[in-house]
C-alpha cells in the first residue's frame, strides 16, 4: 500500500494543536488553582493595618486589611453595569485620606440601585463623616468591564465603567494608593457588601477544556489509523477488474 503522506501530515497537525492547546488550558487551570489557594490562605489571615505608604502592591492583593481616616465624598465615582441579583446599579468607590496623613487609597463601599428611567440620575449615597475605622479586602483594580466606546472623563460624581487607582491619581489629583479596597463588615448606608471571596476562579473549566482538545487530537490519530486499516484491507483490482 502506498504511504498517504497528506492525511498523515494533517492528521499529525490537528493532533499538535490539540495536544499543544491541551497543555495550555492545563498550565491555566494550575494557575487558577494557584490565585484560588492564595485568595483562601490570605483572606483567612488576620487584618494588617495599612499604616505605611504601599510599596509592593502585589504583597497585599487579597489580604484583609484595616484602615483609619475620612472619607473625600467629593470624588466619589460610580462604576456603572454591575447588575446585583439581576438588578442594575453601581459600585460605589470613595477615597479615604488616611488619618495622620496626606495618602489616599480608593474604597469601593458596596453596589447600589440606580433610577430604572434616568441612569445618568446619581443615588443618594450616605457617607460617614469625620474618621472612621473600615476593614475590607485589598485588590490590585476595581472590578473591571470590557471597555466600549470612549471611557468617560473621570470627574467628581462621574458614572465610568472602569478605574485605575493610576488613572484616579491623575484625574483627582490626590496622592492615591496602587490598590482598591472591597469594604466589609456591617452596612449603615445602604449599601450592598457581599463580596464573594470564595468565587470559583474556574480551574475545572479549563481542564475540561483541556480534555476537549486531548480528545480532538485522539480522535484525528483513531481515524487516520481506523481509514488507514480500511484501505489497506480493501481488495485490490487488477486492469481486468478481479480482485486480488
Amino acid at each position: 500500500m502506498r504511504f498517504r503522506w497528506l492525511p498523515f501530515l494533517a492528521t499529525a497537525l490537528v493532533a499538535a494543536i490539540g495536544i499543544a492547546l491541551g497543555q495550555w488550558q492545563l498550565h491555566r487551570a494550575a494557575a487558577k488553582d494557584a490565585i484560588a489557594t492564595r485568595i483562601a490562605t490570605r483572606a483567612a489571615a488576620e487584618p494588617i493595618s495599612l499604616d505605611a505608604p504601599v510599596r509592593d502592591a502585589q504583597a497585599f492583593e487579597f489580604r484583609r486589611v484595616r484602615l483609619r481616616g475620612e472619607f473625600q465624598p467629593k470624588w466619589t465615582v460610580y462604576l456603572d453595569n454591575r447588575p446585583h441579583h439581576g438588578i442594575a446599579g453601581f459600585e460605589v468607590l470613595t477615597p479615604l485620606k488616611f488619618a495622620g496623613s496626606n495618602r489616599h487609597i480608593l474604597v469601593d463601599r458596596g453596589w447600589v440601585a440606580r433610577d430604572p428611567a434616568d441612569r445618568t440620575r446619581l443615588p443618594r449615597i450616605d457617607t460617614p463623616s469625620g474618621t472612621v475605622e473600615i476593614e475590607g479586602i485589598a485588590r490590585l483594580h476595581a472590578s473591571h468591564l470590557l471597555q466600549l466606546g470612549r471611557a468617560a472623563t473621570v470627574t467628581p460624581g462621574a458614572i465610568v465603567q472602569n478605574i485605575e487607582p493610576e488613572e484616579f491619581a491623575r484625574a483627582s489629583g490626590l496622592p492615591t494608593e496602587p490598590l482598591v479596597i472591597d469594604q466589609t463588615g456591617a452596612s449603615s448606608d445602604g449599601l450592598a457588601r457581599d463580596w464573594s471571596m470564595a468565587q470559583d476562579m474556574g480551574g475545572d473549566r479549563h481542564r475540561a477544556y483541556a480534555f476537549q482538545w486531548y480528545a480532538l487530537a485522539a480522535t484525528a490519530i483513531i481515524f487516520f489509523l481506523v481509514t488507514g486499516r480500511k484501505r489497506a484491507s480493501k481488495p485490490k483490482r487488477n486492469p481486468d477488474g478481479s480482485e486480488t
